[in-house]
């Protein structure tokens, strides 16, 4: 079972921002879009913010620089073994940054790989390309699927390779585009993410991040009374909100909570 701690700290932390705001405050009030929070992700300040605040995800932020929701989908899921195994980091932001031109190895496969410019990120778009360019069933794409998640099991993707490959061939795509394709989905079996799991990780790294941007008091303290949790122990996120213009008294018997 799945336990979220963010979860908790965002219960929290609404309650004392409706009591602080003296009505009451939700996860609908927060805004879908809003660039102080933006430039405060783009600048990897996310200590305490869920999924995008461990060393891996901070160093990635500046180079992908998230600007609007779904970019914190692709953020969350490429850092993965199963993109950078497979050789998809690097060429997604090289085409991000417009050094490197979109391309598509068959017309056909655009629609599938259009809304991550042209490389396969998400679970679901592996299963697309198999679909499409090697002619899988959808049994056999979903099968595929539950073997790219039956993570560390490298060996579980072998009895497809023939299958994909072939099939491919079959339809005009070059040997070293298969080989390569297949190679990416061997990546995604050290762990690739679904993007359904990953958007719904997204909602929660934004409201997080909009929650530490501007309610930065209220987010501390729901941090602090959801411990352990996260990548930072009370101290750090003690001296980050101090940073960040939080004035933090010691505790006090009388009046501490």
């Amino acid at each position: 079972i799945l336990a979220l701690g963010m979860l908790t700290a965002l219960q929290r932390c609404l309650k004392l921002v409706s009591q602080r705001r003296g009505k009451p405050f939700t996860l609908q009030h927060i805004p879908a879009h809003d660039p102080q929070t933006f430039q405060m992700i783009q600048k990897a300040d996310t200590v305490g913010v869920f999924q995008i605040e461990s060393r891996a995800q901070m160093s990635m932020l500046p180079r992908l620089k998230p600007q609007v929701f779904y970019d914190l989908v692709i953020q969350i899921a490429i850092v993965r073994p199963g993109p950078i195994q497979g050789g998809m980091v690097h060429p997604y932001l090289r085409r991000r940054q417009n050094q490197e031109a979109v391309s598509y190895p068959n017309p056909a496969l655009e629609q599938a790989l259009k809304r991550t410019l042209g490389v396969i990120i998400f679970q679901e778009q592996a299963m697309q390309v198999a679909m499409v360019a090697a002619n899988f069933s959808a049994d056999e794409a979903d099968q595929l699927r539950r073997s790219m998640a039956a993570w560390n099991s490298r060996g579980s993707l072998e009895p497809f390779r023939d299958r994909l490959i072939d099939g491919m061939a079959r339809n005009g795509y070059d040997l070293e585009f298969a080989e390569n394709l297949y190679r990416q989905l061997q990546g995604f079996g050290e762990y690739g993410f679904p993007e359904s799991h990953s958007a719904s990780f997204a909602k929660l790294a934004w409201f997080s991040a909009w929650l530490k941007c501007h309610e930065p008091a209220a987010f501390l303290v729901s941090l602090l009374n959801s411990q352990p949790m996260g990548f930072y122990g009370p101290s750090q996120l003690v001296q980050d909100a101090r940073r960040h213009g939080v004035n933090v008294l010691p505790v006090d018997v009388q009046h501490s909570d």
